[in-house]
């Protein structure tokens, strides 16, 4: 699967994208745990995920959302009007 990190998650973790492969469906929530097992940086900007918003495939999820390899995630912090 395709992950992309924007705004202050791809500078704290340092890359703007990446791919890994998964062996089953996995939720979101799973995902991130798997992820912040990666490191010090990742263990941080997902430390507390009510400050990060995801979608799936360019559709807003929550961390519930099942997902597999051929899907695209995306993270990112809260959008705000201005």
């Amino acid at each position: 699967m395709k992950i992309l990190y924007f705004a202050n998650i791809k500078q704290e973790i340092g890359i703007s994208e990446e791919n890994i492969i998964i062996e089953n469906k996995i939720s979101i929530f799973e995902l991130i745990e798997l992820l912040k097992k990666r490191g010090l940086k990742y263990k941080n900007v997902f430390s507390d995920v009510k400050n990060i918003k995801c979608s799936v495939n360019c559709i807003f999820s929550n961390f519930d959302t099942m997902i597999e390899n051929e899907d695209e995630i995306a993270f990112f912090p809260p959008v705000t009007g201005g």
